[in-house]
């Protein structure tokens, strides 16, 4: 099964790569892996997409909050939540497949940032699923480019993640 664990981390060096160690050394995983500061300078949230039974989850689970880093873990999958990732694709745009991914980008929701004679880049929030489909929807054969951020996500109503 899929879990969206969101942990706080000291902002140090070398957070990250214990975090990450602790997964390649038990043979674990990642997904996705988002990491960036948060309104206190001294912590950045983490968040990481991995899969496994509800034994192994609570075994990462507990193997995080031993790290002497990292300062609170969730999972925020048990719960309500939201979750966004953010794609840049660029794709081919010419003749006819030019107005053809400019109404792709449009039905999924996307902006074209960049446009050439050759090409579109464009920009597309939402989760797995959402851009999962938008890159099936299209002709592989148009794809000359594809940059994932990762999944980002945040508990919904009075859950929150802080120390």
């Amino acid at each position: 099964m899929r879990h969206v664990i969101s942990l706080l981390i000291e902002n140090e060096a070398g957070a990250l790569s214990r975090v990450s160690g602790l997964f390649s050394a038990r043979g674990y995983n990642i997904e996705s892996l988002t990491v960036a500061p948060t309104e206190d300078a001294s912590l950045s949230r983490m968040t990481i997409v991995t899969s496994g039974s509800d034994d192994i989850i609570e075994q990462i689970n507990k193997q995080l909050n031993k790290l002497v880093d990292v300062v609170k873990v969730v999972d925020i999958s048990e719960s309500a939540h939201i979750e966004r990732e953010l794609m840049l694709i660029k794709v081919r745009a010419t003749g006819k497949d030019r107005e053809e991914m400019k109404r792709m980008a449009d039905i999924f929701r996307g902006r074209i940032i960049d446009a050439t004679d050759a090409s579109y880049v464009i920009e597309m929030t939402g989760n797995q699923q959402k851009l999962d489909s938008f890159v099936a929807a299209i002709d592989a054969s148009l794809i000359l480019e594809t940059v994932r951020s990762g999944v980002v996500g945040i508990g919904r109503s009075e859950r929150v993640l802080k120390v």
